[in-house]
This record gives structure tokens, sequence and C-alpha cells, in this order.
């Protein structure tokens, strides 16, 4: 068995898939006219559930809206199908696309990369963000395992034993998890007050199913004891060492607080112009018998951190530490208004130290796929280890990590974890390494798919090629050296000849409020001391980029997608196609996408909808109308479009909810924001087509009445009033 625990599901009653190999986009492909969305979506549909395991290649490290490999499978099989029997055909066998180049501009993860790799075609990947460039990277590199097994020996020979040293006990047991608590300065009281604890509740641990099991973990807000309370019951917490009972609520309620002295204030108004100063009250300790116990934070706690704040001081020039400040945006507003002004105060002093032991460590190493392996390791540790985490509790994995919100949201109640970690412990680089790079190892060597067997989206092993590409520059390329040319940059220029892609495959961003850069920036503020890989950037301090394709303006998003789309027309040959993955209930959004196309010289020939890359989000549950589909839009180039288009709203629309029943069929819900959006998208389209143009304001009173109609016939209706302002 392999750390998939699962062999290939074709056994005694298959014959085994069968080889396909194509090497020219037809004239009129599946994808525009029967795209096989039910089938496609019963396999993202499970995929969904566990991203990491079913395509870990692409999940080495954090990024955002990271697509599901079975869709961008599905769109390169039903790319070069016929018609729907041939795309099911080309999906759930052993497809090779030798010779074709795919083309990814907004690359993100690798997605596109890494399903287009997988079936033998070149591949060529941009994104403008460095950060996503080294996610792509480690998706395709080829690694040597006894390479890197001794690359990961040499950092752990070299800052393990430091950084255990200061993650341990009074009795030299390890320190799983330290608690810590946020303090504040009633601004009404004297300054040699007491500071205001920001618990908003005094237990710190329960379990992840408190029904079953409903003790957890209090801490006294007097003395810090720890107590064990009923969470379903208790209001109180009697304390068994100072005797003090203490209701179990703490002094902060949303954004006030409440003094000893009962003043009320804003928790922000309270904290000068500095971040929150902390304090450790509860650790989590790995006793001897494997069990994990609660302890009060003692003077041995307390010793050793100032210890390690020494250490940092005295070593700090010999070690990877972040560099930079925040700048102001959407995503780092709330950070700032909290005074975290630049990258290192999201770290202690112990995280820095460890996390600066971990960083030289792998920036000593020699350059290598596999020292890059590490680096892309390293840096998705530092989701875990920050003061923007929190406890999860038990039962599941016990660091919350920073990004559980799309911004940088400080938190009062932070986790600090054992940053090299031991088999018990989250999020940490030993366990990250076994879970990440050695499970990406062994999928890039033996891929697997899920394809239907026997009618369910099974996982199946031998249908694609090993993911072992050699990166080399687009010299190299043109002159068909290296099998993939990964790059950071903008999309609007690509350094590849006219005509020289067959596929354009994509997931733009969406137009919305999440600037991923600003976010990337986290890990950017320490990848730029250590350079991963020779074309990092190391001398700025942001991976924000004027060219970026991301804005809540209209306007803004359709100028900046307009360019990409015209250099993705000049690169794309005459035979080929431009497909992509959108989701925008807002119909603005649809109209400056159609528009940008249009100006690039694209004709829309169909849209398709798909299983969302989500299956539940925090966004999903608390939106009134939640979305589960993406539409692909499929493109041609202008005169070289099929006769045998649907030319009519009514038409359009009619094609699009066959599409929307067959994925209910499949036992994808379908809500109403995805028919706003499939059909929408449809009846805009005609905009681009040939012949006499409807107006898209014509287009858009069209698509409104179809999306009535569409709903009624798919028996799907709008909760409550807001579907005009529902966003992707």
């Amino acid at each position: 068995m392999t750390i998939f625990e699962q062999e290939s599901m074709f056994g005694a009653n298959h014959d085994g898939p069968a080889q396909i190999s194509r090497a020219a986009v037809p004239r009129v492909t599946a994808l525009e006219t029967a795209f096989p969305a039910g089938l496609v979506s019963a396999a993202a549909e499970r995929e969904s559930w566990r991203k990491e395991v079913h395509r870990p290649a692409t999940h080495t490290h954090k990024w955002w809206a990271q697509r599901l490999g079975s869709v961008f499978r599905g769109i390169l099989a039903a790319a070069v199908a016929e018609d729907e029997k041939d795309a099911i055909r080309c999906y759930s066998n052993a497809l090779r696309l030798d010779g074709l180049v795919v083309c990814d501009p907004f690359a993100g993860s690798g997605t596109t990369l890494a399903e287009a790799a997988k079936l033998g075609a070149k591949v060529v990947g941009r994104d403008i963000n460095p950060v996503a460039t080294l996610v792509q990277r480690q998706a395709l590199a080829s690694w040597d395992l006894a390479h890197l097994e001794s690359a990961y020996k040499q950092v752990e020979a070299r800052v393990r034993r430091e950084i255990d040293e200061v993650h341990r006990d009074k009795h030299g047991r390890t320190v799983l998890y330290y608690f810590w608590v946020a303090l504040a300065q009633c601004p009404q009281c004297p300054p040699s007050s007491p500071p205001v604890e920001l618990f908003s509740r005094y237990v710190f641990a329960q379990h992840a199913y408190p029904k079953k099991y409903p003790n957890g973990k209090a801490t006294c807000p007097k003395c810090h004891a720890v107590e064990i309370v009923n969470v379903l019951t208790d209001q109180q917490v009697e304390c068994g060492s100072c005797g003090q009972v203490s209701s179990l609520t703490g002094p902060v309620n949303r954004a006030t607080m409440t003094c000893h002295q009962g003043h009320v204030s804003k928790v922000l108004d309270s904290l000068g112009d500095q971040p929150p100063k902390m304090r450790m009250y509860a650790k989590q300790v790995l006793a001897d018998d494997g069990s994990r116990q609660y302890e009060p934070i003692d003077e041995f706690d307390i010793a050793l951190y100032e210890r390690t704040e020494k250490l940092l001081a005295e070593q700090g020039s010999n070690l990877v530490l972040p560099a930079g400040a925040l700048d102001d945006g959407y995503n780092t507003r709330q950070a700032i208004r909290w005074n975290y002004r630049e990258w290192k105060q999201f770290f202690n002093a112990r995280q820095l130290y460890s996390m600066g032991l971990l960083g030289a460590a792998i920036r000593d190493l020699d350059p290598s796929p596999e020292r890059e392996a590490l680096a892309t390791l390293f840096s998705g540790v530092l989701e875990f280890n920050n003061l923007f985490c929190s406890f999860k509790g038990e039962g599941t994995g016990a660091v919350r990590h920073m990004f559980s919100n799309h911004v940088l949201k400080p938190e009062r109640t932070p986790l600090e974890a054992h940053p090299w970690g031991t088999p018990a412990s989250s999020g940490a680089f030993s366990t990250l390494y076994q879970s990440r790079i050695l499970r990406a190892w062994e999928y890039k060597r033996q891929p697997h798919d899920l394809v239907p067997v026997e009618g369910k989206p099974e996982r199946v092993f031998g249908l694609s090629v090993p993911l072992s590409l050699r990166l080399g520059s687009a010299e190299d390329f043109e002159h068909q050296l290296p099998s993939a040319y990964v790059r950071f940059g903008s999309s609007a220029s690509f350094d590849l000849a006219d005509k020289s892609v067959d596929l354009v495959i994509t997931d733009p961003p969406f137009m919305d409020n999440v600037h991923y850069s600003e976010l990337a920036d986290f890990f950017h503020a320490w990848l730029r001391q250590i350079r991963p890989f020779e074309e990092y950037p190391t001398t700025v301090g942001t991976t924000r980029n004027p060219e970026e394709v991301q804005s809540a303006d209209p306007g803004d998003f359709g100028r900046a997608i307009a360019a990409v789309w015209k250099e993705c027309a000049r690169i794309l040959k005459p035979s080929g196609l431009l497909a992509f993955t959108f989701h925008q209930a807002r119909i603005a959004g649809w109209v400056e996408l159609v528009r940008a196309l249009e100006t690039a010289g694209l004709v829309i020939t169909a849209v398709q909808p798909v299983k969302a890359e989500m299956s539940t989000s925090t966004t999903k549950s608390s939106a009134a109308n939640p979305s589960n589909l993406d539409s692909i839009v499929v493109c041609r180039l202008a005169g070289q479009v099929p006769q045998s288009l649907p030319t009519t709203a009514g038409a359009v629309s009619a094609r699009a909810v066959t599409a929307l029943r067959e994925c209910q069929e499949a036992g994808i819900t379908v809500g109403y924001a995805d028919v706003e959006s499939v059909i929408r998208g449809s009846v805009l389209a005609l905009h681009t087509r040939p012949g006499p143009a409807n107006s898209l304001e014509e287009l858009s009173m069209d698509a409104e009445r179809e999306v009535i109609k569409a709903a009624a016939e798919l028996g799907v209706e709008a909760k409550k009033s807001s579907r005009q302002t529902n966003l992707s």
C-alpha cells in the first residue's frame, strides 16, 4: 500500500485503461458542444473534500482559490474530443497530448500545468506573483528522494536540538503548544492599573465534538490555574488553587472590553500605537506516556522565554528573519489598525528565533530542486507558526492557521506551536514534510486520478505520466529542450512566439476585493532572504504589482484582464482554444469580461457549468445564495468560430439549463447564484459572436429574463432578496 492507502481501481472486472493520443484541437470540440458536466463535477465533488490528498503536487504550499485537478483534466480532455462520448473516453483513460503546448497565464498553484503535464503536454506557466510561481515549480519539478532526505537531515542536524531546547518544560518534556492572551490598558484607569486580558471566554481548549466530549479546559482569571469544566453546562469555574469562583465569560465582547473597574471601552482605543503585548498563561505538554497534559505557565517557562529573547538578540544577524513593512490594502487594513506595521511583529521572539534558525539552515544548502522544496516547506510552516494562529481544539488538527480568513485578522488568544514538532504536532516542519513533501513526491512518481468506475468516481493509477519535469528558459522551450517553462511576471507580455500555443487553459482572478499579493507578502518577507530559486526577487519588499488583474472596480478589472486576453490571442494558434473557469453573480463582472474578450479579438463559443473548488467554506455558509459551480468560458479567435453554434438568448439558455440539470442529476447542488452566473454568461457571450451584435444592455435584460425562466425549470429558488448583491 502507498501513502494514499488505495491501489488502482482497475481490477479483474476491468480491462484496464485505453491508450489515447491526441495531437491537435478539433474544429469543433466537446468542450464547446457537449461537455460532460455531471461526470466531471461528480469527480470534482469528491476531490473537493480532500484536495491535498487527491492532488498533493499542487498543495505543497498555501495559495488561494486552489482549483480542482479533476475539473482541469476534464477541460483538457473535452478540448481534444469531438463529442461527449469521446470526451468521457478521453477523461477516463490514459490520454496523451504529446506535442501540444498548454499555457496558463494565471497559473496560481499550478493546477493546469500539473494536469496538462500528466497528459504529456508541454506546459507554460506565468503568474504575476513569485510566491505562486514557487508553488507551481514544486508541482512540476523532479525531486531525487535520496537528495531530498539528505537535505532534510542536514537541516535537522543543524537546528532541531536548538529548537527543542526552547520548547520544553522544567521536567525536560516537550511543550507542544503555548497559549497566549493579548493585553490592553484601560484608557480610563491609571497607567499603573493591571492590564485587561482580552479573553472573550476563559475556556481555552475543548473538543471539536463537545456534545460527545463535553469536558474542556479553562484558565482561572486570577491565578491562571487550569481547571476542567463542562462546556455545555458550566457558567462558572471554581479554581482549586486559589479558591476563586469566576464567570467563564471574559471581559471582551466583540470590539469592546470591560476592565476590572467596570469601565467599557473599545479594544482598539486601548492599544496606543503598538501591537498588543502578550502574556503566556498555559501550555500543552507531551507526557512520557504519550498523553497530552494542560498545565499553567510557571517561572521556568517565563525564564526560558526570556532566554530565547537573548538568543534572538545575540544570533539575529546570522538568522533568516522577515524584512519589510505592511502596505495599506483591503487585506492588510485590519492588521494595521491593530498596529502590526512590520512583518516581524507577526511573531514572538521564540518564533522568530526558531524559524530564523530553520530558514538559515535551508538558505545555506547547496542550490538544487530539493533545497527549493524545503524552502517551500519552510514558507508553508510559517502559516502555522505566528501570532495570528489560534487553537482549534481536541479531536482535530490543533492549529487554526492564519489564513482561515482572507484577511490578516489579529488574534486575541494566539497559539504558539513547536515549529519543528513531533508526530503529535500540528503544522510543524517535520510533520508537514511527511504530509506535504513526501506525499507530493510519491504522487508525482505515481499520479492517480478520480475517474468513473462502475458509475462512481474512484481513484485510479496508471492514467497519467509522472510529474518529473526539467524547468527551462523561454529560449530552451523554443528549442524544445525542456517540457516546462514557468516564470513569474505579467501575463500581458509573454516571451513566446506568435501562434505557438495550442491551448490556453486558466482560472483568472474574479472581480473582488481579495488581493492575493497583499496576503502573499507575509511569505515573501521571509522568502526573499532565502531566495528559493535563482529568479526569485530579493530586492523588493512586496509582491504587489500595478498590472495585477484583481479589482472590485469593474472598469479596472476589465482593462487589466483585456491586456492579458490580447496577449493570449497573440500566442494562440489559429486552431487553438482559450478556456477558463469563472464565477461572477454580479452582472457587471460578466459585462466587463465580455468586453475584454471582444477587445482581444476572442469569441465566446460556449459557457459550461462545472463544480467549483470548495464544498464548504465560511463564505458559503454565510451567503444567502451560496455558489457551488464555476462557469467554463470557451473562446476561439475571431474567424475560427464554428458555424453551428446557437445564436439566440433562448437557445443558449436552453443549452445551459441542460448542462445545469446534468450537474443536479450527478448530485451537485445548483444554487440560484449558479443559475445567475451560468445563464448570464451564456447570454452575454452572444455579444462576441460574428454578425449583427446585440448591445450588452439588451443582452443584460435578456439574461435577467432567462435567469428567472431557468431557475423555474430547475426548481431553484433565491433565498431572501439579496441575489443581486451576491458575490462569487
